[in-house]
């Protein structure tokens, strides 16, 4: 799609993080670009709604309100797992706004029973524990073992973000996050330019889910990422930063 104006590209953040996560990863490398980081409903530090919605449905509500706001039509939407998730449910609803969909560790695929089994158990610690003690548990393996000491400060700061987050929200986030619909079919009606960021040591959405699914668009490229587990934008930023940015190119036809 040619345009005059500077590509529109939306980076969503997953379940425990926030807009924080992309400021480093983004900062001078889409500079041609409007780059928007919106918070996932809740996740803004605002005080929350009595009856507030975490349904993905809504998170790609608020994303579509955002484009309104700064008067953005087409976008490029990255979503890293849980924003994976929000960006294909955007998707699904928008069609007509979506120029290219970047889907990092994340999947069109619904939760098997052994993940709603593991989702349950995920919700109960959190009632018991809390948010920041489920952080303890939860982000350590989200890395490849061989990042797990040499990135700790990452996962210093990972741990910090999650445990700022509400229980009310983590524990909504679960709820959506167990009550998503099989999307391929998002992905078999794609007209723009789809990428995977997949890491091969990813124990959340394993490497045969990512190969399966990409199969499915018409325009489809997959950056597989050895000693990468759940999250390439820190593991291999400069890797994941250029396919990104090829990703919009193409959106874009720059």
């Amino acid at each position: 799609m040619s345009t005059t104006s500077p590509p529109v590209v939306v980076f969503l953040h997953g379940f425990l993080e926030s807009p924080e996560i992309w400021s480093d990863f983004a900062a001078n490398y889409f500079d041609d670009c409007q780059v928007l980081l919106p918070a996932l409903p809740g996740y803004d530090g605002q005080p929350l709604a009595d009856e507030q919605d975490y349904s993905l449905e809504a998170a790609a509500a608020s994303v579509r309100a955002e484009l309104e706001r700064v008067g953005a039509g087409q976008a490029v939407l990255v979503g890293h797992s849980m924003g994976g998730y929000v960006a294909l449910a955007f998707a699904e609803k928008y069609p007509g706004l979506v120029a290219g969909l970047g889907l990092l560790h994340s999947t069109a695929l619904p939760d098997t029973d052994e993940d709603l089994a593991r989702r349950q158990r995920n919700r109960s610690f959190i009632e018991e524990h809390g948010v920041a003690a489920f952080a303890e548990e939860f982000l350590q393996p989200q890395f490849a073992a061989e990042h797990r000491e040499s990135m700790a400060h990452h996962l210093a700061l990972l741990k910090s973000l999650a445990a700022a987050v509400p229980q009310a929200v983590a524990l909504g986030g679960i709820d959506a996050m167990s009550q998503r619909p099989d999307r391929r079919p998002v992905l078999e009606k794609a007209t723009y330019p789809v990428l995977f960021i997949a890491g091969k040591e990813d124990k959340a959405v394993p490497p045969e889910k990512t190969h399966e699914e990409s199969l499915l668009p018409d325009h489809c490229t997959v950056l597989w990422l050895a000693n990468v587990g759940h999250l390439s934008f820190v593991e291999r930023p400069a890797d994941t930063r250029r396919a990104v940015r090829q990703l919009v190119d193409a959106a874009f036809d720059r």
